[in-house]
């Protein structure tokens, strides 16, 4: 199975260049579908069709969904949600605002990413294709799993084992009704299904496409948001230009953004050094339709694969060495100065501006100690020595 992720900048075309490439992918004799986990749910325009919340047939081979967030988040939350609905009725709070407080913000995006694996799982298709949320929220999704991991290891079984043995006190103590095993099985199951998605999609047969056009504050997010995937184990395959001018026949006007977008395009070049970067060329609108997707992606990718594997080592790497061992971890585009590193126990704490991963290491790392790291080469490289070598 292929997964493919295409993100970028709102307003970029990520969500024509995800119908494209999947019209590609179906044309190829591949079970495809295509899926769009972004609230704006653009898919059914690009195909010209309604499309709803089950796969629905747009072409030979080639179905697309629209994921229904709240009944994923209903399935996924209720449980929990009843729970804070008596704490928040028993502290005299009315209905609808209770409602609405018990709705975590971004909850029913990251439920989304449970449908991507459920497809997955389903054994129905070859390749699938997610048209996800702009940036920001995008890495916020794909850094949630194993956030959520931290807790649910470490402080979770504490919270359970001391809830279940004092629930009658604590109930008659603070007034409000304690959590059921029923609602610690419901996190439980959640955290399960949603390490099972970051396992999914940091695998060899996932990679995510940042789609960018030739503005300098695009590529600037663009390059930002390469370092924070990898950071969390996303390995990036490819970049996307859209809405490239055509060089030829330029009057003034167009000539100017032209020049402009050639020197955008050549720090495009330069900054995403060793992933292909595929240009697709301006038009008057916008590809509608499975007929004109796939020209837009054949034109696009040329004689290129769409669905290539990529190659060479992922985002982290672990290697022995004679001392101990090294960890690389790559970091695109990050400078020594934008890069904290802190050791707390078994983790290893690695902050990326405002991004934080909480990185638990192998057994064999957990005994040595942290010898020294630095900031080279794009990547940040951590050699550990053996407790013995103190």
């Amino acid at each position: 199975m292929r997964i493919l992720l295409f993100t970028g900048k709102g307003g970029v075309g990520k969500t024509t260049a995800a119908a494209g490439t999947a019209t590609l992918a179906a044309r190829r004799g591949e079970r495809t579908l295509v899926l769009s986990t972004d609230a704006a749910h653009s898919l059914g325009d690009a195909f010209g069709v309604a499309v709803g919340a089950e796969p629905t047939p747009v072409a030979d081979r080639l179905h697309v969904q629209q994921v229904d967030a709240q009944r994923r988040f209903e399935a996924s939350w209720q449980e929990v949600q009843h729970y804070l609905l008596s704490v928040l009725d028993a502290a005299g709070v009315d209905r609808i605002t209770a409602e609405e407080l018990t709705v975590l913000p971004g909850a029913e995006e990251v439920l989304a990413l449970l449908e991507v694996r459920a497809q997955a799982l389903s054994g129905r298709w070859d390749v699938i294709v997610v048209d996800c949320a702009p940036t920001a929220e995008t890495l916020r999704l794909l850094a949630l799993p194993e956030a959520l991991g931290w807790y649910m290891e470490r402080i979770f079984p504490t919270e359970r084992r001391v809830v279940r043995a004092l629930r009658p006190v604590l109930t008659r103590a603070a007034g409000v009704p304690m959590p059921q095993d029923s609602v610690f099985d419901a996190l439980e199951r959640l955290h399960a299904d949603l390490r099972e998605v970051h396992e999914l999609l940091t695998g060899e047969q996932a990679s995510v496409r940042l789609v960018l056009t030739p503005e300098t504050v695009v590529v600037a997010e663009a390059r930002r948001s390469l370092t924070n995937l990898s950071l969390f184990g996303y390995r990036v395959d490819g970049v996307v230009a859209n809405r490239v001018f055509p060089t030829d026949g330029a009057d003034d006007w167009r000539g100017a953004w032209v020049e402009t977008q050639t020197r955008v395009l050549e720090e495009v070049e330069q900054s995403f050094a060793g992933l292909p970067v595929w240009r697709s060329a301006y038009h008057s609108r916008e590809p509608v339709g499975a007929d004109e997707l796939a020209t837009f992606a054949e034109a696009a990718y040329g004689t290129h694969d769409p669905l290539a594997r990529p190659e060479g080592p992922g985002p982290m790497l672990v290697e022995r060495t004679e001392e101990g061992a090294r960890l690389r971890i790559a970091l695109p585009f990050a400078a020594r100065t934008d890069v904290h590193l802190a050791r707390h126990g078994d983790d290893l704490v690695v902050t990326v501006g405002s991004y934080r991963r909480l990185l638990t290491l192998p057994a064999a790392l957990g005994r040595m100690r942290v010898a020294g790291a630095r900031v080279d080469d794009g990547a940040l490289q951590v050699r550990f020595t053996t407790e013995e070598e103190r």
